[in-house]
Formats: C-alpha cells, sequence, structure tokens
C-alpha cells in the first residue's frame, strides 16, 4: 500500500504545527492578563486542527470522485450545520433553527443556481463546494442576526406593535419597522465589507490565489465575483428569515404571541 500521500501531508503540516507559535503567545498573553480563556484557546485550535485535517481528507476524496452527488451531499450538510448554528443565536425564536435552516438554503441555493446559469462556476466539485461554503457560512452569521434582533426589537416595543394591532394594522405592517432594523443591522457588516475590501485588508480567496502564484489580476475578478454572491445569497437569507419568523410571533387572530417575548 502506497502511503506516499501521508508523508507529503505530515510534512506539509510543518508550518502549521509551526505557526502554534502564535497561540503559544495569545495563551501567555491570556494567563498574565488572567483572562482564564487559556483552556479555550488550546480547545479551539485543536479543534480547528481536527476538523480541517478531516474535511481535508474528505474533500480530496470528493474532487478524486468528480461526482454530482458529492456536491449536494456536501452543499446539504453546510446548510444543516448552518441552520443549527444560526437557530441557537435566535434561541428565542421558535422553530428557530428550522426557519435558519430553510432561510439559509433558498439564499445560497438561488445564488448559486444564477451562478452556475450565468457560467460563473462550472458545476463540479472543487469549484461548488468552496464557493457554496463561503455563501452558506455568511448566511448562517446574517440569518442568526437577522431573526434575534427581530425577536428583541419587537419585545422592547411590544406596546407600539400592540397599538398598531389594536388600530387595524397587519401583522407585517404593525412590524414594519423592527423587521427594516433587523435587517439593516444584520447586512451592514456585508456592505460595509465589500465597501472597503482591498483598501483595508484582502479578503481569503484573493489572498489565496495571490499566495498560489496567481496573478493579482486573476485574484480581483474572482474576488468581485465572490462578493457579489455574498451580498446575493445574505440578503435573500435575512429577507427569507423574516418571512418565516412571522407566523411564530403572531397568532391567528392578528395578536403578539406573548409566549414568544416572555423571556
Amino acid at each position: 500500500m502506497d502511503f506516499g500521500w501521508m508523508f507529503e501531508f505530515l510534512k506539509g503540516m510543518l508550518k502549521p504545527v509551526a505557526a502554534l507559535a502564535v497561540v503559544a503567545m495569545a495563551v501567555a498573553l491570556s494567563y498574565a492578563q488572567r483572562l482564564g480563556l487559556e483552556w479555550e484557546m488550546a480547545y479551539s485550535i485543536s479543534r480547528a486542527f481536527l476538523q480541517l485535517s478531516v474535511i481535508g481528507f474528505v474533500l480530496q476524496f470528493i474532487f478524486s470522485r468528480e461526482n454530482n452527488v458529492w456536491i449536494v451531499l456536501a452543499y446539504l450538510f453546510m446548510v444543516s450545520v448552518a441552520g443549527h448554528t444560526a437557530g441557537q443565536r435566535a434561541k428565542h425564536v421558535p422553530r428557530g433553527k428550522y426557519v435558519a435552516g430553510v432561510s439559509i438554503l433558498a439564499g445560497t441555493a438561488i445564488t448559486m443556481f444564477l451562478l452556475v446559469i450565468l457560467n460563473v462556476f462550472p458545476f463540479t466539485p472543487r469549484y461548488i463546494i468552496p464557493v457554496a461554503g463561503m455563501m452558506v457560512g455568511n448566511a448562517m452569521t446574517v440569518t442568526g442576526v437577522t431573526m434575534k434582533r427581530l425577536r428583541d426589537d419587537i419585545k422592547v416595543q411590544i406596546n407600539l406593535v400592540e397599538t398598531a394591532l389594536a388600530l387595524g394594522a397587519t401583522p407585517r405592517q404593525a412590524t414594519l419597522q423592527q423587521v427594516k432594523r433587523a435587517l439593516v443591522i444584520a447586512l451592514s457588516p456585508v456592505l460595509d465589507n465589500a465597501k472597503t475590501v482591498g483598501l483595508i485588508s484582502l479578503p481569503g480567496a484573493m489572498t489565496g490565489l495571490i499566495m498560489g502564484g496567481a496573478s493579482p489580476l486573476e485574484a480581483i475578478q474572482l474576488q468581485i465575483v465572490v462578493m457579489n454572491m455574498l451580498v446575493g445569497a445574505s440578503t435573500v437569507s435575512s429577507i427569507m428569515s423574516t418571512y418565516l419568523s412571522w407566523p411564530s410571533f403572531f397568532t391567528k387572530a392578528y395578536q403578539l404571541e406573548t409566549k414568544v417575548f416572555a423571556s
């Protein structure tokens, strides 16, 4: 049996292991400042090492097969994990994990479909899985913030919402300002990042290409596509999450579901 690939992998891990020096510095500073984060830092970086190593082998297996079925399976797995994580952030929203999962699925699937139809990316594991990962990660963050902020804003302004309902407003009309505020707050980091990309920092996709030997001009072309897809997927997912959250905030008689805002 040929174990050459294992030798190459272990050889390539020498630099990541050497980079642990900066983590050791962070641990030492945490200890000196009595932050109590030493074990959490060690656990986090150990988990990152393990997860990335495992996913590296998984992707190597998928890329070598060139089977589109693996794209769908990997994508659904990412969406499931992202929905669970975003749902935990918005834990007071009923069926939050389901709402987050469906919202992330809708936003990323629509965006990915357009990219493939427009021939921006070929529908192969090597392209689609990394692209889907970036979109799902951003959609997860935005969706979680949107759901949590919407529920919290309605709770803070519950008297205004109830007054609007009493005057004959529909749930959508009564919470329109809260929805707008939640969407603006959730999407602002994505838009701010798009405004400052290349001026303050070089994003990961662009940096990776440059370090891999691609020309800066090729790198910026890909990065522009990445920023476009992140804005599109995040916007669709966040808006979808507000529509799916609404039913759980109100009764069938168009009254606020008080138990949702009790805690």
